[in-house]
């Protein structure tokens, strides 16, 4: 190796060095902040509520305020691998539900196989009703959303009856039977609820499936609680949530009639957003079922390296970069607070990425030591202070999402999320290049392309092996 070029690959690693360094640190504070509001509403919750009572389960929860109609909105489009086993799980967990509910589904005319095995499930059950969208598809998640949203106002004009909430599902959802129980009690409190995401981690995917097991269960255990606790808006899932029929009502009035942006790449987490701005409040509800399991929606995330990083990169357009523009810095201090915390995405993965050359660096340097080519220099102490806090924060950081995946999964799933915090953050780094160069293309006059997650694994044999 020439002399030359290992002095220049030393200058850089330092510089690389400390710039990690400095915003890790940052990033690590900010987290801690979040780890600490959380721990202290627990300890609160815990000693102010339930030191003699524990927390209701779902089937413990009061009487509801009133009755309406509950209705379940699931867009398909090329879902007919996933549709049909949904729906019949719809019908199967909510047999006994004693919520009055219709589940509206969308499909396209150039899309019969869905349409197929819709209406083969609706002869199970009077409750589905298949809506066709009238233009051909695929469009975007949202345009078939406002299908449904006006086959709903239809149906009400009809029956000369107003509906009670709006629930959300994908097409490959699996649900739990006290979902329809928990929103029909508690959405006319806020006027939206969100139950928790859990993820099912696919056979053969082990890592890049299972990393959104480790994501969801910290994100919806602990920064949504956290959101909630601040006051600030949370953003939806788009699956597994409940909007009070009016507040939807009043959201399609601000949207031009049309509850669902149809120029969103995540319209599901600007509805939630919108709904703080309308004068609404979102509930984390986390509430157990009679035998102690966490009533939430069960379903599978992409299970290979290159759908992940296209859902992410879909992701981190619309809410980092897109959502930036659209939904601007509103709202208190908590909120700006919160909306930091969705947009330091990019910045987190440029970060990432100079901390991973920078371990490359210093290998290459080690080599050129040991045979001799090499004396490092000594780093400053300063350097190595940050070295040291860093260190002792990610094995906090990683204690943490350890401790919140064990809770939901099991000690096996809290021990593979460590090594698969690697794999979330090389995911990152590559949906977030994605990401830069479609919306620098999209400031230049390029559409926002909506890049939709093919879904083939059948949710019906998940909610049976539970």
């Amino acid at each position: 190796m020439s002399n030359w070029i290992v002095p220049i690959i030393e200058t850089v690693q330092r510089e690389l060095l400390m710039f990690s360094a400095i915003w890790l640190l940052i990033g690590a504070v900010d987290d801690v902040c979040v780890d600490a509001i959380w721990a202290g509403r627990r300890l609160y919750r815990k000693i102010a509520f339930y030191r003699r009572t524990p927390p209701m389960k779902a089937d413990q929860l009061p009487p509801t305020s009133g009755t309406g109609l509950i209705a379940v909105l699931i867009p398909a489009w090329g879902e007919a691998a996933v549709i049909g086993a949904m729906l019949r799980n719809c019908t199967r967990s909510w047999a006994a539900s004693p919520c009055h509910h219709r589940i509206y589904v969308g499909c396209y005319p150039n899309d019969p196989q869905s349409s197929a095995a819709v209406i083969q499930a609706a002869k199970l059950n009077p409750h589905i009703r298949l809506v066709l969208v009238n233009h051909a598809g695929p469009t975007t998640k949202a345009d078939c959303l406002n299908r449904l949203w006006r086959a709903l106002l239809a149906d009400e004009i009809t029956g000369g009856y107003k509906a009670k909430a709006i629930v959300l599902h994908d097409a490959e959802d699996a649900v739990h039977a006290d979902e329809l129980r928990v929103f029909d009690r508690l959405v006319t409190k806020g006027g939206a609820v969100q139950l928790p995401v859990i993820p099912i981690r696919t056979k053969g995917s082990r890592w890049i499936s299972g990393h959104y097991c480790d994501e969801f269960a910290e994100a919806h255990g602990k920064n949504m609680v956290v959101r909630e606790a601040l006051g600030a808006p949370l953003p939806l899932a788009g699956v597994a949530c409940a909007i009070e029929r009016n507040l939807m009502g009043r959201l399609a009035v601000m949207n031009g009639g049309e509850p669902f942006d149809q120029n969103s790449l995540t319209e599901d987490y600007e509805l939630g957003i919108r709904i703080g701005s309308a004068g609404g409040r979102t509930i984390m509800a986390r509430i157990l079922d009679s035998r102690g399991k966490l009533v939430g929606t069960k379903a599978c995330f992409p299970d290979t390296l290159n759908t992940s990083v296209r859902q992410k990169t879909r992701w981190l357009t619309g809410i980092a970069l897109a959502g930036w523009d659209r939904l601007g810095w509103n709202g208190n201090l908590a909120q700006k607070w919160m909306l930091l915390q969705d947009r330091r995405s990019i910045f987190a993965a440029i970060v990432l990425m100079a901390a991973y050359l920078c371990i490359l660096l210093t290998a290459i340097l080690s080599v050129a030591e040991a045979q001799g080519w090499h004396q490092p220099r000594s780093f400053p102490p300063t350097l190595i202070l940050l070295l040291w806090c860093n260190a002792v924060f990610l094995f906090w950081r990683l204690f943490v999402r350890a401790s919140f995946v064990g809770a939901l999964y099991g000690p096996k799933e809290a021990l593979l999320s460590i090594p698969r915090s690697l794999i979330a953050n090389i995911i990152a780094i590559m949906a977030a290049r994605r990401a830069c160069f479609a919306y620098v293309r999209h400031c230049f006059g390029a559409p926002l392309h909506w890049d939709k997650t093919a879904h083939h694994i059948v949710p019906e044999s998940l909610a049976r092996s539970d």
